[in-house]
């Protein structure tokens, strides 16, 4: 059921955040005892929003999901930063580390591991060139789970 509303509420956010400014940068929804919990994280695209963006995004977004009427249960909207070590999502995320050293977790291993420390070189369609110990590997996107900066 959670899918089906971070699957509706997705387009309605990013739309509304990209007009404000702003990029979805991660959904969910999850429970924390009996509270239910609506976590947004966003950012200016290239990075740096402050506490009262999220205070004033947070009024903003909240007056749309009581419009919208999509979660029918008693919930706690979050909308914060995602912090300087947020994860790497979408292909401008992995532009925005070129020359930066990042932590990938793939469904291959790479040098005989799935999770590999290194530095984003390059950035080529659908390939992330990565460096690791000097030597340069090419990595689909498919091939990776997860990434993120190491600050």
């Amino acid at each position: 059921m959670n899918k089906e509303i971070i699957s509706e509420l997705k387009p309605i956010l990013e739309d509304f955040l990209e007009k404000q400014g702003f990029i979805l940068v991660d959904l969910n929804m999850v429970y924390e005892g009996q509270r239910l919990i609506l976590r947004i994280l966003t950012d200016h695209p290239e990075g740096g929003i402050n506490l009262e963006e999220c205070s004033i995004l947070n009024q903003k977004i909240g007056q749309i999901l009581d419009e919208k009427d999509i979660i029918k249960q008693s919930y706690i909207l979050e909308v914060s930063s995602p912090g300087l070590d947020r994860p790497l999502k979408t292909v401008q995320d992995f532009k925005r580390c070129i020359n930066r050293e990042v932590v990938l977790y793939t469904h291959q291993p790479i040098k005989g591991k799935r999770e590999n420390r290194g530095f984003i070189k390059e950035i080529k369609e659908n390939t992330l060139l990565f460096e690791i110990d000097g030597k340069v590997f090419s990595i689909d996107f498919s091939l990776i789970i997860k990434a993120k900066q190491i600050i």
